[in-house]
C-alpha cells in the first residue's frame, strides 16, 4: 500500500484480510500517540504490545519480544516504526513463522526485504529467511515527513547504501541494477528537497534491490561497526558509503557509471561527499564515537566476512586504510 493517509486507511483491512485475531504490536514508545491512533479501529485485536526495541537487535530484545509474542498466543505481528522495530518483528517470524505486517517511519527498506539481523554477543549476524519478509507493507509519507531533518537525512543515505551496494553485491542482474539506480536518483531528489514520497518511492526501490543482490563490503563494514561497537546504524551508514564507493571504484566502473548518472554529476564520489556536507552528515566515524585505537579490530572483523567478489582485493592492509579514512572523514 502507498499513499498519504494510507496507515489510517489501508492497515484495519488488511489485518482484516489476514484473518488476524491476536495481533502483537511492535512499536516504540517514543512513538505511542502516534501508535495508538493508527491501531485504535481494530483494538480489540491487538494482544500485546512490545516496545523495548533496540538498534542490531540485541539477541536479549529478539528473546524478550518472542516471548511476548508467545504469551500473547499472537497470530500475526505489526510492525510500526523504523528499522530497529522491523527487526524485532523479524526476530519474532523468524521462530514463530506468523506473518509480520509493516508501517515503516523511515526510510530504512526493511520492510521489503527477507534478511533479518541479530547481535549476539557483540557480533551482528544476519541471514535470509522468506518467513521474515513482510506480507503487507504501508506506505504512508504522512509517518515520515514529522522526522527530524538529522535523521531523515542519515536514513535517506542508508537507503542509497542499499542501492549503491546493489551494483557490486554478488546477486546482482540486470533488473536490480536499473531499480537500484532509479531509487538512488529519487532518494537524491527527496534528501534535496525534503520531500517524503520521494524518499520512500527511492528506499522501496533500492531496498527491493538489495534484497535480490545481498551484501557486499559496505554493509559487512557496517554490520561490524553497529554490531560491535554500537554506533548509530543509519548515520554509520552515510558516513561510509562515500569511502566505500571510493575503494571499490577502481573495479567497479559500471557502478561509477550508475551511480553518477543517478547523482547528476560526472565524479560519484564527489558527488556523494558533497551531498553529504551539504546534508549535514558527520563526517568521519570518530564523530559517531569509533576510538582511534579501534581501527585496526574493525578491519581485522570485517575481512573474513567480505565476499570474494568484492570489485577490489580487500585484505586487512587495504580495510584498514578504508577504515581510517572513514574514521577521520578523509577525502582524497
Amino acid at each position: 500500500m502507498f499513499g498519504s493517509g494510507a496507515a489510517r486507511t489501508r492497515l484495519a483491512p488488511e489485518i482484516e484480510r489476514l484473518g488476524a485475531r491476536r495481533v502483537l504490536l511492535v512499536a516504540s514508545d517514543r512513538d505511542t500517540a502516534r501508535v495508538r491512533a493508527l491501531v485504535d479501529p481494530f483494538a480489540g485485536q491487538v494482544a500485546a504490545v512490545f516496545t523495548a526495541v533496540r538498534e542490531h537487535v540485541p539477541l536479549a530484545t529478539a528473546e524478550a519480544a518472542r516471548a511476548a509474542a508467545a504469551e500473547a498466543d499472537a497470530d500475526v505481528v505489526l510492525s510500526i516504526g523504523g528499522g530497529s522495530t522491523i527487526g524485532a518483528a523479524k526476530a519474532v517470524a523468524l521462530t514463530a513463522r506468523i506473518p509480520v505486517v509493516a508501517v515503516p517511519t523511515t526510510y530504512s527498506g526493511s520492510e521489503v526485504t527477507p534478511v533479518w539481523g541479530l547481535t549476539v554477543d557483540g557480533r551482528k549476524t544476519t541471514g535470509v529467511d522468506p518467513a521474515v519478509l513482510p506480507q503487507v507493507v504501508v506506505y504512508d509519507p504522512e509517518l515520515t515527513a514529522s522526522l527530524p531533518r538529522e535523521l531523515a537525512v542519515a536514513s535517506g543515505f542508508n537507503a542509497l547504501a542499499h542501492g549503491v551496494e546493489a551494483f557490486w553485491a554478488s546477486g546482482r542482474n540486470p533488473v536490480s541494477t536499473a531499480v537500484a539506480e532509479d531509487g538512488i536518483a529519487a532518494i537524491v531528489v527527496g534528501l534535496r528537497k525534503d520531500d517524503p514520497v520521494a524518499l520512500l518511492r527511492g528506499a522501496w526501490l533500492t531496498a527491493s534491490a538489495f534484497a535480490a543482490t545481498g551484501s557486499g563490503l559496505h554493509h559487512k563494514l557496517c554490520h561490524v561497526l553497529g554490531g560491535t561497537y554500537d554506533l548509530p546504524h543509519a548515520r554509520t551508514h552515510a558516513v561510509v558509503l562515500p569511502h566505500v564507493l571510493a575503494f571499490n571504484a577502481p573495479g567497479a566502473p559500471d557502478a561509477v557509471v550508475r551511480v553518477a548518472r543517478a547523482l547528476g554529476v560526472d565524479d560519484p564520489v564527489r558527488g556523494l561527499r558533497e551531498l553529504a556536507d551539504e546534508l549535514g552528515v558527520p563526517r568521519g566515524l570518530r564523530e559517531l564515537g569509533l576510538r582511534e585505537e579501534q581501527i585496526d579490530e574493525v578491519a581485522a572483523l570485517t575481512e573474513p566476512a567480505v565476499p570474494e567478489d568484492n570489485p577490489v582485493p580487500a585484505d586487512a592492509i587495504a580495510l584498514r586504510r578504508l577504515v581510517r579514512a572513514a574514521w577521520g572523514g578523509e577525502w582524497k
